[in-house]
């Protein structure tokens, strides 16, 4: 079990923001449990705060930023990537000015400064989130996918390609771990290609930017500097996208595969992280308050089907994972009606198998490690119709569990109307991951 942290004393930094060129103090303090990473302008009228989060998100280009109010933070994804690896979820960040330091352009300076003031733990789970389904976000040539994994750790693999002949493709994969991220990635710096720094100084971008702070791809080569790694490159886009995602706040749980993503797509996927975990949630507390039944608002967020092939109603209760109840009211107006039968309208008997095996599938996930799965039909044994459905019918459905494991399951399942039963069928599903 992972525990929340803060710093084990206060840390002073001084240095030039790299877009704004303003010399900035700043300090960094403990903070209480479950506060978050709260930054602090001093030089501002009431000291206005912002929280880290993706509700806070500002919109300037080419760095991260928070905007709450009058207070506007820029240029803070090295900070969070470097507390984001030592696992410091709470800390005060008072600065004077409105970019955190860039120093040389690397995480190294804060990394190195944040360690030899120590960390502790504090008596609280960390917050975590895991992923239980791919996530992706496109834009263009430019990628972003998150995997789930078995292990409790992030792995990111990136692929730079940025269509110059100056800066040539470059991959690194790495599992983020403390040990891995100051020898492999804290060093690596910010960099621009040469033909970019017109444009970028004419947005007013860059102004504390030099050839020692940041490293300029020209047609010979770095200028005025040397590389640290060949690629270091790559290992800095993966140092920007550890830090753009702790905008959750949680420790991440996932394999991320990046091609080309810059800041906009690493903070899209931050707050998709977040959106896709709160559904998870809510889903689970659905399912473990189904006893007392489910209205068709609560059965679309839990189970995949949609008009016109959601043939459940209503839940009238559910027994843990063993017995659940359902209605399906049989109106004139379903779409089938229109060809099957249409002078003497029948409900298909392939649909009442359907309404009950998806009854059936809603009880399998009421067991705790199926509750992010999918039931897929396998088979169907001992099909019988007894009786025709016709409009006006209302359909009670029934489904108990007969055997459960690992990835397969067996539900005994029937239709009634008028409590005599139309139909019945023994249904084995498997049980899936979603994709």
């Amino acid at each position: 079990m992972f525990f929340q942290k803060t710093l084990a004393g206060e840390v002073h930094l001084h240095g030039i923001g790299l877009h704004t060129g303003c010399e900035i103090n700043t300090t960094l303090t403990p903070a209480e449990v479950d506060s978050g990473i709260t930054f602090t302008r001093l030089d501002l009228p009431g000291q206005p705060q912002v929280l880290a989060s993706v509700e806070n998100l500002g919109s300037l280009p080419q760095r991260t930023s928070l905007v709450k109010g009058e207070a506007v933070v820029q240029t803070i994804e090295h900070l969070l990537s470097c507390l984001y690896v030592l696992g410091i979820q709470n800390l005060n960040v008072a600065l004077d000015g409105p970019e955190f330091p860039g120093f040389d352009g690397s995480a190294l300076p804060i990394f190195e400064a944040l360690r030899k003031a120590g960390v502790v733990e504090q008596k609280k789970k960390a917050r975590e989130v895991s992923l239980r389904q791919p996530l992706a976000i496109t834009d263009g040539n430019s990628s972003l996918i998150a995997l789930r994994t078995t292990g409790p750790n992030l792995t990111v693999s990136y692929t730079l390609h940025y269509n110059s002949p100056y800066l040539e493709p470059q991959y690194f994969e790495i599992e983020v771990t403390e040990e891995n991220f100051e020898r492999e990635i804290a060093p690596a710096r910010t960099f621009v290609l040469e033909e970019h720094v017109p444009m970028l100084r004419s947005m007013g971008l860059g102004k504390g930017a030099n050839t020692q702070n940041t490293l300029v791809v020209g047609r010979e080569g770095i200028i005025g500097n040397e590389l640290r790694y060949k690629d270091e490159f790559v290992r800095h886009k993966i140092l920007d996208l550890i830090g753009d995602l702790y905008l959750t706040g949680c420790r991440i749980n996932a394999r991320l595969l990046g091609t080309k993503s810059g800041h906009q797509l690493n903070v899209r996927m931050a707050r998709l992280i977040l959106d896709s975990t709160a559904r998870e949630r809510e889903v689970e507390e659905i399912l473990m308050e189904a006893d007392a039944g489910l209205d068709i608002r609560k059965i679309t967020k839990v189970i995949p089907h949609r008009y016109p092939f959601l043939m459940i109603d209503r839940v009238l209760k559910v027994e843990g994972d063993q017995r659940a109840v359902g209605v399906k009211n049989v109106s004139i107006n379903e779409p089938y009606f229109q060809g099957h039968f249409p002078g003497q309208p029948v409900m298909p008997g392939a649909l009442q198998i359907e309404a009950m095996a998806q009854l059936a599938g809603l009880l399998l996930l009421r067991k705790p490690e199926n509750a992010d799965k999918l039931a897929y039909l396998l088979s169907l044994d001992k099909v019988k119709f007894r009786k025709t459905v016709i409009p006006g019918d209302q359909m009670i459905l029934e489904a108990e569990t007969r055997k459960m494991r690992a990835k397969t399951a067996q539900v005994e399942t029937r239709a009634l109307v008028d409590g005599k039963v139309v139909a019945e069928a023994v249904i084995t599903f498997m049980i899936v991951d979603p994709y």
